[in-house]
C-alpha cells in the first residue's frame, strides 16, 4: 500500500462504501475515458463518473477555459455582484429552454438546486397569502440527499434514517406502459391544496434507469396544470443530451415550470446547480416588499471557475460533432438491443438516447441487490468500469466514447451474462 492509500485510508470518508474494508482505487490521472491508476491499470469509465463527465476527462479546451477564469478571477460574492461568465451562461442556457423561463437561480450541486425549487413552488403559494402543503411525487424517484430532496424521494435505504425528519409527500404509481394507474392516482389525489409536481422525466436514474413514455409523463403535467400545480422537473442526470435530446422536457408537449440541472452542466469539472425558473414564478418574488424576497444563497453561487467550465462545455455540446456523437451513441444502443438475444437471467433491456439499461432477474431487485458486487466485481477485473444499480448494468459514457469501445462494453455484458448463466 502506498502513502496516497494509507493517507486515503486513514482520513476519507468516501460516499456509499462501509468503513469497514474499504479499499478505494489510488487514480493517478485521467483523459477522455479512461481513468489511470497510480499501479498502472486504464479503466474506461463507462458511467461518466457518476453521470458528470460528458465530454471526456481533462478535456483540453474546457482546462483553458479555467485556467484563463483563474487568471483573471476566482470567487465573488455574487449577492449584490455579477460577472460576465455568470451572465453569458444564463443567456446559453435560457436560449436551450423554453421561452416561459424568466430566470436562472445558481447553486452548488443537483440537490441544492432540487432544494431551491421546492422552496420556490411553497414560497411562490406563501407570497400570495394562498399557502398550499401537498407535493406529489413519482414512486422510486430519487433528487438527492438533502432533506428537501429526500422528502420528495422513495423512502428507501437513502433516506431510512431520517424517515421521521422529512415532511409527508404524495406519491404516486411509477408510470409503467401506459401510465394508466398513475395517472388515475395523480387525478385522485391532486386538489386546490397542491404545491407541486416533481418528476424525474422519462427516466429515473437511481432507481435503475427505469423508463417511461413522454405521452404519458404529458398527461401527468396536464392535469397538474389544470389544477395550477407547479411542475418541476428534475433534469439533472437527464440533461444536456443524455436521453438524445438536450433535456428529456424537449420530448414533451407541455413545459414543466421549473427545470433541475447539474451533473453535465460543467463537463463534469466542478459542482453547479442551476434552477430555471418560469416567469409567471419569478412575478410573483419581483416586488417591493423585502419580506418576499427569496431568501436563499451559497457562498459559492455562480463561481466564475464554474461557469467558465460550464460556458466552454455548452460550447462543445453545441457543436455539431458532439450532436452527432450523441446520436451515433443512441443508435449504437438501438443497434444492440435489436440484436440482443434474451437470456433466462435478463428480466428487460432499455435504452433511450445515451442510456443503455439490462435490468436482471433477481429475487432480491433493486439497489442492494446481492449480485451487485458480483457485476462490479467482473467489469472491474475487465478494467470497465459499470458500476450497477443493484440487479442493473447500464451504460452513461462520454460522448467521446468510439464505436469501438462501445463494443467492447457489449461484449463485456454479453460475456457477463454467459457466466451468469454457466455458474448460476
Amino acid at each position: 500500500m502506498n502513502l496516497l492509500e494509507q493517507t486515503d485510508q486513514a482520513n476519507i470518508w468516501h460516499p456509499f462504501s462501509p468503513l469497514a474494508g474499504n479499499k478505494p482505487i489510488a487514480v493517478k490521472k485521467a483523459k477522455g475515458v479512461y481513468i489511470h491508476t497510480m499501479d498502472g491499470r486504464k479503466i474506461m469509465d463507462a458511467i461518466s463518473s457518476w453521470w458528470v463527465n460528458i465530454h471526456g476527462h481533462s478535456h483540453p479546451r474546457i482546462n483553458k477555459a479555467i485556467g484563463r477564469q483563474a487568471a483573471k478571477m476566482e470567487q465573488v460574492i455574487f449577492a449584490g455582484f455579477t460577472h460576465k461568465p455568470a451572465v453569458d451562461l444564463s443567456k446559453t442556457l435560457k436560449k436551450l429552454l423554453p421561452d416561459s423561463i424568466g430566470k436562472i437561480f445558481f447553486s452548488d450541486n443537483g440537490s441544492t438546486s432540487v432544494e431551491v425549487a421546492i422552496k420556490l413552488a411553497i414560497q411562490y403559494w406563501y407570497n400570495q397569502d394562498k399557502p398550499r402543503r401537498k407535493i406529489i411525487a413519482l414512486e422510486g424517484a430519487y433528487h438527492g440527499d438533502t432533506f428537501g430532496s429526500m422528502s420528495v424521494a422513495e423512502r428507501n435505504i437513502f433516506s431510512a434514517p431520517f424517515n421521521d425528519f422529512l415532511f409527508e409527500v404524495a406519491f404516486i404509481p411509477f408510470p409503467q406502459g401506459d401510465g394508466q394507474e398513475a395517472i388515475t392516482k395523480m387525478k385522485e389525489i391532486i386538489s386546490d391544496d397542491t404545491a407541486a409536481f416533481i418528476f424525474e422525466p422519462l427516466v429515473q436514474g437511481a432507481a435503475g434507469m427505469q423508463m417511461y413514455a413522454p405521452e404519458v409523463l404529458d398527461e401527468l403535467i396536464a392535469i397538474a396544470k389544470e389544477n395550477e400545480t407547479i411542475c418541476i422537473a428534475d433534469e439533472v442526470m437527464t440533461g444536456f443530451g443524455r436521453t438524445g435530446k438536450m433535456f428529456a422536457c424537449d420530448y414533451l408537449q407541455n413545459d414543466p415550470d421549473i427545470f433541475c440541472l447539474s451533473k453535465g452542466i460543467t463537463g463534469g469539472y466542478l459542482p453547479m446547480g442551476v434552477t430555471a425558473v418560469n416567469q409567471h414564478i419569478v412575478e410573483v418574488f419581483d416586488v417591493a416588499d423585502r419580506l418576499k424576497a427569496f431568501f436563499h444563497g451559497h457562498s459559492y453561487t455562480a463561481n466564475p471557475m464554474a461557469c467558465a467550465a460550464a460556458n466552454a462545455s455548452m460550447k462543445l455540446l453545441l457543436t455539431k460533432k458532439c450532436q452527432e456523437d450523441i446520436q451515433r451513441i443512441e443508435a449504437s444502443h438501438a443497434t444492440y438491443v435489436e440484436q440482443f438475444k434474451p437470456t433466462d437471467q435478463v428480466l428487460e433491456i432499455r435504452h433511450r438516447g445515451t442510456i443503455l439499461a439490462v435490468e436482471l432477474k433477481a429475487e432480491d431487485a433493486g439497489y442492494t441487490s446481492s449480485i451487485k458486487e458480483r457485476i462490479y466485481d467482473y467489469f472491474m477485473e475487465r478494467n470497465l468500469l459499470l458500476r450497477p444499480l443493484g440487479n442493473v448494468i447500464y451504460i452513461i459514457p462520454p460522448y467521446v466514447i468510439t464505436n469501438q469501445e462501445l463494443q467492447k462494453l457489449y461484449t463485456a455484458i454479453d460475456s457477463f451474462l454467459i457466466d451468469l448463466q454457466n455458474n448460476h
